[in-house]
């Protein structure tokens, strides 16, 4: 049984699963909040608690928590109640607020962001420190992680997002490689004083204050990443509300609360309020659902498909044994995809690529598959969930088996004559993924003829092999990194590709490319007129889509069962999970 962060210190471990055994099952009502017993509920101001443990699952074990490596939702999750930058994301409307950065002031020309640091933020006690004990966060560890954000490198999967935007970001990579790191790192990342960072843009952003709420731009310590190395993917050192103090592969995670954390809530009460929170890797929807109803977890994510219509009915209301949670739904922004390798032999060809779009019944999918779970992808790849955006004036595809046997022909494969068998890469999902992987080679078989094998193997395998090129058909999925339109367009930007194909091409992983596309998509990203800069977009999105870029199959609509001693715990497009303000009632 192999434990990282601090697996040396038995007693308290075995104290912290003790811990996250017994969830909130006792109450203290003395209202002394300074000297709580851990496990327990104790009220304080506001009619708010301290105490409990909050519990969730996920269906798929993390990728890594360095923050410069995550690309997933699963990691980014757990890191998010680790790590923090200098803005964060307001848990229900996903406006920007501040974080590390208690202010901020943008220059004349947008180009020019100025950030004021609160001085009573401290990393976590670490052994990485020489005393073991968390130093003050300054101006200096910011500038460290945005030079290390802005050099290429297999383990910062960040770079692409910033490198044509930091000033100087793209000429100060060329030189690192070249052995003539320049001393004074990125200039467009500026230390003005021990509390104030400046970052300077190539040209305006309109979207610059969410994307600085990504994991990429989280600080952590030099300390950390020089004692750790590689090994920062389960040793996370950050200054969030939570301290990382167990990783148990492909069961559990474990994080106790920060008692130095900054923050404190509207009636000044010391943030956190749970004691812990501890994340499991059930992997099967069914069994987490079970777990759930029994009372050990906290909040169940999304329903299994086949139990679906046993829990909610299609107008939002709870079933049976159901009624005594509390749920919520939301089409989200996120969406679900196959994507095409389009550097390969096979779907270089336009032609074929529209076919098999033609050919799948998003509609039934969604209706009988999903059970109501979801929206059907029949317009571009950015999600009807941003109202500025009109993602409904996109033209996608609908279902037409017809046309799809047509541009079949046109491709050089005739009801399917000469198809190669096609191999359908998948991860695991709880189920979901599998189901709807069967419903489309069911789809591909009757309208096209065409073999599908479905594959599935482990979601880290699974991201190697079609970043890497390996995988010609694969699904895939994506969950807003930042509230804007952009952050999903911008996976199809050639740019993002690299020169091999052995080359990892993490964000433009089809690696389409398309001259039209890029340069509606660049003209989009220094317009400032949020109406304009929305037509742009579109006008990419609808370039992506008569390209047959991708396969969008359907937008999420999550479904959330929450029990109903859980409080201050939103949802949102994003599934963010801002953890430091939930709390729980005595039961």
């Amino acid at each position: 049984m192999k434990f990282y962060k601090e697996a040396s210190k038995y007693f308290l471990l075995l104290f912290t699963l003790l811990l996250l055994s017994c969830g909130a099952e006792t109450t203290n009502k003395s209202g002394d909040s300074g000297d709580r017993n851990k496990g327990e509920l104790t009220k304080t101001k506001g009619d708010r608690y301290y105490g409990g443990v909050f519990r969730i699952n996920e269906t798929e074990f993390l990728r890594s928590l360095y923050p410069l490596n995550i690309t997933e939702t699963i990691g980014h999750r757990i890191a998010s109640a680790i790590y923090e930058g200098l803005i964060k994301l307001d848990d229900e409307t996903l406006t920007p607020k501040p974080a590390i950065a208690e202010s901020w002031t943008v220059s004349d020309d947008a180009k020019t962001y100025q950030f004021k640091l609160r001085q009573n933020v401290y990393f976590h006690n670490d052994d990485c420190f020489a005393d073991g004990k968390g130093r003050q966060v300054t101006a200096k560890d910011f500038k460290y992680v945005f030079d290390l954000l802005c050099t290429s490198d297999v383990n910062n999967q960040g770079f692409n997002f910033f490198k044509d935007k930091i000033k100087g970001a793209a000429a100060f990579d060329e030189a690192t490689k070249a052995g003539n790191k320049p001393v004074g790192g990125v200039p467009g990342a500026r230390v003005i004083d021990d509390f104030t960072f400046e970052l300077e843009l190539e040209q305006p952003f309109g979207s610059f204050l969410q994307l600085m709420a990504m994991p990429f731009c989280y600080v952590l310590p030099k300390e950390a990443i020089e004692n750790y190395g590689t090994e920062m993917r389960v040793n996370a050192v950050g200054s969030g509300p939570f301290t990382l103090k167990a990783v148990k592969e492909d069961e559990a995670v474990i994080m106790v609360r920060n008692e130095k954390y900054w923050a404190k809530d509207e009636f000044g009460n010391q943030l956190p309020f749970l004691d812990a929170v501890k994340y499991t890797f059930i992997k099967q929807d069914k069994a987490a659902l079970l777990s759930f109803e029994e009372g050990n977890l906290e909040m169940k994510y999304r329903l299994p498909l086949e139990l679906t219509d046993e829990v909610v009915d299609r107008q939002g209301n709870l079933l049976g044994k159901y009624k005594k949670f509390v749920y919520q739904d939301m089409v989200t922004m996120s969406v679900y995809y196959y994507g095409f390798q389009h550097k390969g032999d096979l779907f270089n060809n336009k032609k074929l690529r529209q076919a098999f779009n033609y050919a799948i019944d998003r509609d039934a999918i969604v209706q009988y598959t999903l059970k109501g779970q979801g929206v059907a992808a029949n317009n571009g790849i950015v999600p009807p969930a941003f109202p500025a955006y009109k993602a409904e004036e996109i033209k996608g595809y609908v279902f037409n088996p017809k046309k799809a046997q047509q541009l079949l022909a046109e491709a050089g494969y005739p009801n399917g004559k000469g198809f190669p068998k096609l191999i359908h890469n998948i991860n695991s999902g709880g189920g979901r993924n599998e189901q709807v992987a069967e419903a489309t080679q069911k789809m591909l078989k009757e309208n096209l003829n065409i073999e599908v094998e479905i594959i599935k193997m482990p979601f880290a395998q699974h991201l190697e092999n079609l970043e890497t090129g390996k995988s010609q058909f694969w699904r895939a999925g994506w969950v807003a990194d930042y509230p804007d339109p952009e952050n999903f367009l911008n996976l199809l930007l050639s740019t993002h590709i690299p020169e091999k194909m052995s080359d990892k091409s993490y964000i433009n992983s089809m690696r389409y490319s398309s001259p039209a596309f890029d340069v509606a998509f660049n003209k989009a990203l220094s317009t400032i007129d949020d109406a304009e800069r929305n037509k742009l977009y579109r006008q990419a999105d609808q370039i992506a889509m008569d390209d047959a870029s991708i396969v969008p199959l359907f937008y999420y609509k999550d479904m959330r069962l929450i029990q109903p001693y859980v409080r201050n715990f939103p949802q949102n497009g994003m599934e963010y999970r801002d953890m430091s303000e939930v709390w729980m009632v005595p039961k």
